[in-house]
Formats: structure tokens, C-alpha cells, sequence
């Protein structure tokens, strides 16, 4: 076995070490009540914190251990591999049906000021957190790679927000269909704001060598093609679509969707093992960077899981699933429709640092340790 995937099986060992480590304090503090974790602060109310097999039982879930199954499979050097038809027939799956059942939801719920405040507030987040994820990144990065970067940790992760969902629903915790709504929202301000940071923060040297030319030769881009693509790309149309058709169908539409939604986890599992094989496989481009791109694809995520958090509890008033599923959203990273911008509006980044910084080290880390801990901070802060 090399050594970078050495390197790379320490970094995961690590952070098994820290899901462990949280799971241990949770059970430490779960001791205090036999029933439940309960935390006092004076002028608050007691808070009921999650049983700690709940967040246990994430980890030990199917599709989560199938994930980690396609790593192995990369890492012994096996000839196991999802065919790219079936892998995307999956994608497609997974967003028809969380779209179509978003929108089913959204039928009985119907449309309130809150609601739209909450979509809102959606937006925002997806606008904001590229700005100062930019900053922090052109510290180490040249400006397209800090721009593509940091729209990547912008825009959200559909099987993340998919993966949030499972385990709301085996824990049996409830959560409104227009979240759907806002994952849709997410995805496409980060483009925008992506590119921007590019024309703003251009230099010769980010510039100089578009199209083979060393004279600095600037072309614009596109951009009725580049926002055709941000908002109108085959996820967010089929997200949204089925979005769509779940409110007009009601009841009726979900009565007939209901076959189809019952081998969700199936496929999500299938999924998740084909993306393990994608996350282990691509790791190893990062090399040289490996170090701070971890760290900041770790604390990164946090700190916008604090903030949405905070958002949540204090400004949004939302239910702990509603919560967790923004949260999630603010969390997580693109690996499908942001890269794929970016390879278009800014030729210069390299592929090689967004898709195994999302893939690789952001998504394994909001599945293994991010969900369950920011279920626990939401009853915490």
C-alpha cells in the first residue's frame, strides 16, 4: 500500500477518533439521567438532548457502512465498481424522490410568511458563506481555485441533506416538506457568487494562461450560459420539478408515488457505496495541500453548522428536524452541480481540489460526526 493512502487512512482514522470522543462525552453526560442527556443553564429550561444510540445507530446504518465498504474496495485495490449509467440513474432517484415527497409534504403544509422567510434565509447562507470561505482560501490559494473552492462549500450536498432525512425518519422526528424547497434555493447562489469573486479578485496570473496564452488574454465569461447552467442545470430541474408536481398531484400523485418512494434506502445505499468508491479514488490528488484542505474542510462546516444553528433556535424558531435539515444544508458541500459550473466559468481552477474536498473529506465527515453532533448542538446552544 502507498503512502499517501496510509496518509489518508491516518486522516479517517482520526476522524473515527473524534466520533468516538463525541459519542463518549454524550454517553458521560447521558449518565447523569438514565432516560436522557439534560442540561441546565439557570434562566433556560431543561432541554431533552438525544439518546445516544441515535447517533450511534447513524453510523452503524446501511447505507453509511456501505460507503465506507466502496472505500476499502479502493484502498485493497479491488475491481468493485458501479457502472456510470446505474450511478447516475441513482442521482436521479434520489432527487425525484426527495423532490416529489418535499412537495407532497409542502400540499398539506401549503405556503406561509414563515415559510417564505425560512426560504429566505436559505438563500442568504448559500450568498454569504462563499465570501468568507474566499478570504480564508486566498491565503493558500491562487483567486480561481479560492473562488471554485469556495463556492463548492456555498452551494449544499443533495445525499448529505438525503442521508439528514434517514435519520430523521428513523428516529421518528418529524420535519416540513419546504426544506426540500429550500435545498433547491441553495444551490445555485454559490455559482453566482463564485464567478463574481473571480471578476473581482482576477489577477495576471489566474488570467495569463486562458487558452494557451502567456500575454494575459482575459475573456468573459458567458454568462447567460453560466446562469442557464446554475439555475436551470438536469439536478436543480428534476429537484424542483418533482417539487412541483408532488404540490399539484397531492394526495392522489403520492398515493401512486408510494411503491416507488419504498425502495428509497435501497438506492441510497447503492449510492453511497459508489460514491465511497469515487471519495477514496480521488483523495490522493490532493497531495501536497492534503493538510490545510482537511482542516478547513472540517472547521469550515462547524462553524456553519453554528451559525445555522444559532439562525434556528434564536431567529427562525424552528422544530429539531426543520433545524437539523438547515443546518445540514449550511454544512455541507457540492460535488455535482458546482464543480461542474465552475469546470465552465472558471476554466483555470482545478477540479482536483473541489470534487475530493467535498466528496472525500467534507461528506464523510458530516455523515460520520456532523449529523449526529449538530442534532446535539441544536438542543445544546
Amino acid at each position: 500500500m502507498s503512502y499517501p493512502y496510509l496518509s489518508l487512512i491516518a486522516n479517517y482514522l482520526l476522524l473515527l477518533t473524534t466520533t468516538l470522543f463525541c459519542f463518549f462525552f454524550c454517553w458521560i453526560q447521558a449518565n447523569i439521567n438514565s432516560t436522557s442527556l439534560l442540561i441546565n443553564f439557570h434562566t433556560y429550561k431543561l432541554k431533552k438532548i438525544m439518546d445516544i444510540h441515535l447517533a450511534i445507530a447513524n453510523i452503524l446504518s446501511p447505507p453509511v457502512l456501505f460507503f465506507f465498504l466502496g472505500m476499502v474496495a479502493v484502498w485493497v485495490k479491488s475491481d468493485l465498481e458501479i457502472p456510470k449509467a446505474l450511478s447516475k440513474f441513482f442521482s436521479l432517484y434520489l432527487l425525484l424522490d426527495i423532490g416529489f415527497h418535499g412537495g407532497y409534504e409542502l400540499h398539506h403544509n401549503g405556503f406561509s410568511w414563515n415559510i417564505v422567510g425560512i426560504l429566505g434565509t436559505c438563500f442568504l447562507m448559500a450568498s454569504i458563506v462563499p465570501l468568507y470561505a474566499f478570504f480564508i482560501l486566498k491565503r493558500k490559494f491562487d483567486t480561481a481555485n479560492a473562488a471554485a473552492i469556495a463556492a463548492t462549500f456555498g452551494s449544499i450536498s443533495a445525499v448529505t441533506f438525503i442521508t439528514g432525512i434517514a435519520f430523521l425518519e428513523s428516529a421518528k422526528i418529524s420535519y416540513g416538506g419546504y426544506m426540500v424547497a429550500g435545498m433547491a434555493l441553495m444551490e445555485s447562489p454559490a455559482i453566482i457568487i463564485g464567478v463574481i469573486l473571480f471578476q473581482v479578485f482576477k489577477s495576471k496570473e489566474a488570467t495569463a494562461t486562458l487558452n494557451g496564452n502567456n500575454k494575459g488574454v482575459y475573456q468573459r465569461p458567458k454568462w447567460g450560459k453560466i446562469l442557464n447552467d446554475a439555475f436551470f442545470n438536469g439536478s436543480v430541474l428534476l429537484l424542483v420539478g418533482a417539487l412541483i408536481i408532488g404540490i399539484i398531484t397531492g394526495d392522489a400523485g403520492w398515493k401512486a408515488f408510494k411503491p416507488f418512494d419504498a425502495i428509497f434506502k435501497g438506492i441510497l445505499t447503492f449510492y453511497l457505496l459508489d460514491n465511497g468508491i469515487v471519495a477514496a479514488s480521488r483523495l490522493k490528488s490532493l497531495k501536497g495541500s492534503a493538510g490545510f484542505l482537511i482542516g478547513f474542510s472540517i472547521l469550515l462546516p462547524v462553524f456553519n453548522a453554528t451559525i445555522a444553528i444559532f439562525v434556528s433556535n434564536h431567529l427562525l424558531f424552528l422544530g429539531e428536524g426543520d433545524a437539523l435539515l438547515f443546518t445540514i444544508l449550511a454544512a455541507s458541500a457540492s460535488y455535482i452541480a458546482v464543480p461542474a459550473a465552475m469546470r465552465l466559468a472558471i476554466p483555470e481552477s482545478n477540479p482536483a481540489f473541489t470534487i475530493p474536498v467535498s466528496l472525500g473529506i467534507v461528506f464523510p465527515f458530516n455523515v460520520i460526526v456532523g449529523i449526529p453532533l449538530y442534532f446535539y448542538l441544536i438542543h445544546l446552544i
